[in-house]
């Protein structure tokens, strides 16, 4: 038996977490379960809590001079995040 509106899964599982109220929350989830692959092994073992609110990411660091670091980066940062996750997911980023 064929089926006639065949579609992929992904596009279904996309729609339902949409119609449900769960795409922002599982794209900040992705999000920040990919901080450590987009900086490295490197800054990750510096960064000792993440935390998404009103679209900013706040990160706390235990490197002052990473910290320092980053900050002249933020605006990079916030693109690659977002191009990783594939969704405008946060607007900007705050060191701690």
């Amino acid at each position: 038996m064929r089926r006639q509106k065949a579609e992929a899964v992904g596009l279904i599982v996309q729609q339902f977490l949409r119609e449900e109220g769960l795409e922002t929350p599982y794209n900040e989830y992705r999000l920040i379960e990919a901080w450590p692959e987009v900086m490295g092994p490197g800054v990750a073992r510096h960064t000792s809590d993440l935390q998404i609110r009103n679209r900013v990411l706040y990160v706390h660091l235990t490197s002052s001079v990473l910290r320092a670091e980053l900050m002249a980066g933020r605006a990079m940062l916030v693109r690659r995040l977002n191009e990783h996750v594939g969704a405008q997911v946060i607007e900007r980023i705050v060191l701690r």
